[in-house]
């Protein structure tokens, strides 16, 4: 079992249980899956630039990564219907666990100059979804072997009911999150 499902097993859903009032352990927010998502770019010509991005994102979450198409031809950014646009993972169950506790606790710190995650990513269903500009943060990676340094989006699905409750599950998480003048700004 991984370390963090075991500590929110434990510890964070009877934390946030008493910290709420809720009258039942199920009502506690629980993260569902995490989507992983690399945009392709102009890279998206090159077949070999394309297997690069998939090796990358292999390493990083642990799993065969998608190739996400085109669903239709736009002239003006040069996209063609069925083209591949980036690639994607999903994580569910134990991976999903193992690779936040690497984000938070090994990827993250690396960050140069990191001053934390704005508190202003969730969205009304207490969904969290940040960017990160350079997947070479990842241990995994060899810097080396990096043709082009690429940017990642990270998105982590609840089944929270609000931006309070998934705040605070993601804190007790470990999350590293802005504070502004002692008080996080979450609306």
């Amino acid at each position: 079992m991984p370390r963090l499902k075991e500590q929110y097993e434990k510890k964070i859903i009877n934390d946030l249980q008493k910290k709420f009032s809720m009258a039942n352990k199920l009502m506690v927010p629980k993260i569902e899956k995490v989507i992983l998502n690399m945009g392709l770019g102009a890279d998206a010509n090159d077949k070999k630039k394309v297997q690069n991005c998939i090796d990358d994102m292999a390493l990083i979450s642990g799993q065969k990564p998608i190739v996400t198409k085109f669903k239709k031809s736009i002239s003006n950014f040069k996209t063609r219907k069925g083209a591949p646009a980036g690639v994607k993972v999903t994580l569910r169950a134990n991976k999903m666990y193992e690779f936040i506790d690497r984000l938070v606790n090994i990827a993250l710190p690396r960050i140069k100059d990191f001053q934390g995650l704005s508190p202003k990513g969730f969205d009304n269903f207490g969904n969290y979804t940040f960017g990160v500009k350079e997947h070479i943060i990842f241990p995994e990676i060899n810097f080396d072997k990096v043709d082009r340094i690429r940017g990642m989006d990270i998105t982590l699905v609840t089944k929270g009911n609000d931006k309070k409750t998934t705040f605070a599950l993601l804190e007790a998480m470990n999350f590293p999150f802005i504070k502004k003048n002692n008080k996080k700004e979450i609306n």
